[in-house]
Order: structure tokens, then C-alpha cells, then sequence
């Protein structure tokens, strides 16, 4: 299995490229549009053949890659049900599976950070978006997002797969690559608590300042903007 880990140093995003071998059908997940031609040029080096782009949410740092990567290979761009995205080709719900080839993915509705938060699980590991991060949580205070919501999908839904399941998020923000699910479990600061109202607490007390782009990026990533576009 080829599995790719890219990063974006200016939003902290990381872009997941995954196929099942050399000359095979390539997914990617989260891509950041600055970054189209590292991905086209990976692709091809690889001999992969891009056919299903997919965004775990509506990303408030960054202008998605999801567009301009269609506009190149004609690959379906896929999102949750719930995304409000005007330029999505195929929408998917809890349970169904996004395949290329051999590769297998299970949509999980993960809402909290956003209502249009979903992560997607591949045996051994979970692509959790910025539902569940590296020994933190994504915020919930924009875009719909609710800390109620996100306590029940990290507690009943993420936590529940086994210990050992990889996590690997859109975001880190310290250089950490992945984790576990029984590593956050066990040492993630905002996951030791015993209610969803402490977890509500924690989440209404971050006082966070609002992402950089957030202004620009929204509207792109609801439009589908390529980088002629922005940059025009």
C-alpha cells in the first residue's frame, strides 16, 4: 500500500495520499490548493491515477485543493451529506464506503467542530479530520459547531474503535504524525473528564482568536474556488 503524509506549514494541515500500489487508483484526503502540483507531481511519480478527492469538512484555514485537483484529473470530489459545499460530486453518509481498488474507507459522522465533520476509518487506522486531534480536540465555536455534539462523537463513536486503531487528523500543530485511539483515550488533556458538561466547560473556556483565513476561506471552499480564481 502506498500511504502519503503531507504538510502544510502555513494552516498545520495535513494531506493524505493513499492507494494500494504503484500504477493503481489514488484517494486523497484534506488537500491544500497551494500545494496542487506537489500532489500532481507525487501522483505521477508514483504512476497513480487520482479517481475520489475527499474533504473531511468545511476547512476554515486553508482554501481546500478539492476543486482545482478535479479540474486536473476529473476525480469525484466527496463530502459528508451535511456539507453545505455547492461543487461536491458524490455525498456520503454514516456507514456507506468510499472504495478505490483494494482500499476500503467507512464514513463516520463525527460532528462538534463543524456540522459537516466526518471521519473515515481504514482498518488499522481512522482519518479523524479536526473532530479528534493529537492530544487535543478541534474548537466548536463557529460554523455550527457544538461541544456537545463533538463529546458524543469522540466518546461514542472514535473512542470506541480499538486501542490500537491509528489516528491521523487534518491539523497538528507540535510535529506529531499520529497517535492511537487508546493513547487519546488515556492522555489527552480535554478527554479526562467524566461528563459531556465538563468537556462543554473545557470547550467554552479556549478563547481562541478566529483562524487568519477563516474570512476567505469559508466562502472559497463553500464555492469551490480554483487558484486562478482566488488569485484573481
Amino acid at each position: 500500500m502506498i500511504f502519503e503524509q503531507l504538510f502544510d506549514t502555513k494552516s498545520s494541515t495535513y494531506t493524505y495520499i493513499l492507494s494500494s500500489g504503484k500504477g493503481r487508483e489514488a484517494l486523497i484526503i484534506d488537500p491544500v490548493l497551494e500545494h496542487t502540483d506537489q500532489y500532481i507531481n507525487l501522483l505521477n511519480k508514483l504512476e497513480l491515477k487520482l479517481v475520489k478527492v475527499i474533504d473531511t469538512h468545511i476547512h476554515a484555514d486553508h482554501i481546500t485543493g478539492l476543486n482545482e485537483l478535479s479540474k486536473r484529473t476529473s476525480c469525484t470530489k466527496i463530502m459528508g451529506d451535511n456539507s453545505k459545499s455547492e461543487v461536491v460530486d458524490l455525498r456520503v453518509k454514516e456507514d456507506e464506503n468510499v472504495k478505490i481498488d483494494n482500499i476500503n474507507l467507512k464514513v463516520m459522522y463525527t460532528p462538534g467542530h463543524t456540522d459537516c465533520s466526518y471521519s473515515y476509518l481504514m482498518n488499522d487506522r481512522v482519518f479523524t479530520g479536526d473532530t479528534l486531534l493529537i492530544n487535543g480536540t478541534g474548537r466548536t465555536d463557529f460554523q455550527n459547531g457544538n461541544s456537545r455534539q463533538q463529546y458524543d462523537s469522540i466518546f461514542n463513536k472514535l473512542l470506541k474503535l480499538p486501542e490500537n486503531t491509528m489516528v491521523f487528523p487534518a491539523h497538528d500543530y507540535n510535529g506529531k504524525k499520529h497517535s492511537t485511539i487508546g493513547s487519546e483515550r488515556k492522555n489527552n488533556p480535554r478527554l479526562q473528564v467524566n461528563s459531556v458538561d465538563q468537556y462543554v466547560e473545557i470547550m467554552n473556556n479556549l478563547k481562541l482568536a478566529n483562524p487568519k483565513m477563516m474570512d476567505v476561506a469559508v466562502p472559497a471552499n463553500l464555492k469551490g474556488l480554483t487558484l486562478n480564481q482566488v488569485k484573481a
